[in-house]
């Protein structure tokens, strides 16, 4: 068979994506959908600003919801945790209004959002069909759409499964120099939240073995388990999702559940009391919290949001990980402060 075969494989998963994203018939939306739905296609499209998922994984999300509803473009704006905040944080002082929906990775930015007013208040229509680890964050201002924990990674060429680290200060120990790889908190607010707990556990010295044992130091959670996974770095943090899916793919990384427990990271979506499209964008939170949504997170080894839909095969479920102890006041707390100590101690 003739032909490029990336062009063959490209349009081969594009038809696979249509037929199970086709267009949903109003008989089978509830007529609280359907007016939304309604009322969305005269505003046209949604602007979203997104931290939690990948930028391929963003616009897959946009697409399969302009799949399922016709009419309504998703304009992705994806950047890391802190930066895609900053970015909407000068929006709002400059007065300009141009977000509608914004997925944040830090907890913390939605509750300053929603003590600014900026968070439009309402319900979902399909909120129900959530699991419950994700019910209860901000009900009727902001809805968690994504639980990926901290967790670390290694290398299964480079590192034999007996000298693979067990704990979070393991990755302190000199063997890792020059092979380690970690995120700057002051770009990610995953990375942010996972700092302030290492701070609670270990204190100062963690940070100071990290910086010794010379590591690679990425902007997002997406970059360790990346370079672990290519065989550039042997050890180090990564994000449950990134981990899982390289791990699914064949890659030679392994997944470490760390024995002093994990930082499980929610990301949270809201609709912004400013927002041009505003019933577009409460569709598009509704979407995120349905099955569809949640199939192609587990696709991305993300842990599902709604009910109807199973986590990835091969890997421990939300219940069966050692979830470190630290409340979202904490990290709102200490986020600050431990990105100004990082910068004191590695120096940028």
């Amino acid at each position: 068979m003739g032909g490029d075969p990336m062009k063959r494989i490209l349009t081969t998963a594009a038809f696979v994506l249509s037929a199970a994203t086709a267009p949903v018939a109003a008989a089978d939306m509830s007529p609280e959908v359907q007016a939304l739905y309604e009322k969305a296609k005269e505003e046209g499209e949604l602007t979203w600003y997104v931290a939690q998922f990948s930028t391929g994984l963003a616009e897959d999300m946009g697409a399969i919801f302009t799949e399922k509803y016709p009419g309504v473009k998703v304009n992705v704006i994806r950047a890391t945790g802190q930066v895609v905040y900053a970015r909407l944080a000068q929006d709002i002082r400059a007065g300009v209004a141009q977000a509608d929906v914004f997925s944040g990775s830090d907890l913390g930015h939605l509750y300053e959002l929603k003590k600014q007013g900026q968070l439009l208040e309402f319900t979902p229509p399909d909120a129900d069909g959530v699991r419950a680890p994700f019910k209860d964050m901000q009900p009727g201002f902001w809805y968690a759409t994504t639980a990926n924990p901290s967790v670390m990674a290694y290398n299964t060429d480079q590192v034999s499964a007996e000298d693979a680290p067990t704990n979070w200060d393991d990755l302190t120990d000199p063997k890792w120099k020059g092979k380690l790889a970690i995120t700057h908190p002051g770009f990610s607010g995953s990375a942010g939240s996972w700092a302030v707990l290492m701070k609670k556990l270990y204190g100062d010295e963690f940070f100071i073995g990290l910086r010794d044992n010379d590591p690679y130091i990425g902007r997002s959670m997406i970059d360790p388990p990346t370079v672990i996974a290519a065989g550039e770095r042997a050890v180090g943090i990564a994000v449950f999702s990134v981990a899982v899916r390289n791990k699914l793919a064949g890659n030679p990384i392994e997944i470490v559940y760390p024995t002093d427990g994990a930082k499980l990271t929610f990301g949270g979506t809201a609709v912004l009391s400013s927002a041009p499209h505003p019933n577009a964008g409460q569709l598009f939170v509704n979407f995120l919290l349905g099955p569809e949504a949640s199939q192609r997170q587990v696709e991305n080894g993300l842990l599902p949001v709604s009910k109807d839909v199973a986590p990835p095969e091969g890997v421990r479920s939300l219940e069966e990980i050692p979830i470190a102890d630290l409340s979202e006041e904490e990290v709102i707390e200490g986020v600050q402060p431990i990105i100004e100590e990082w910068r004191d101690i590695f120096g940028g």
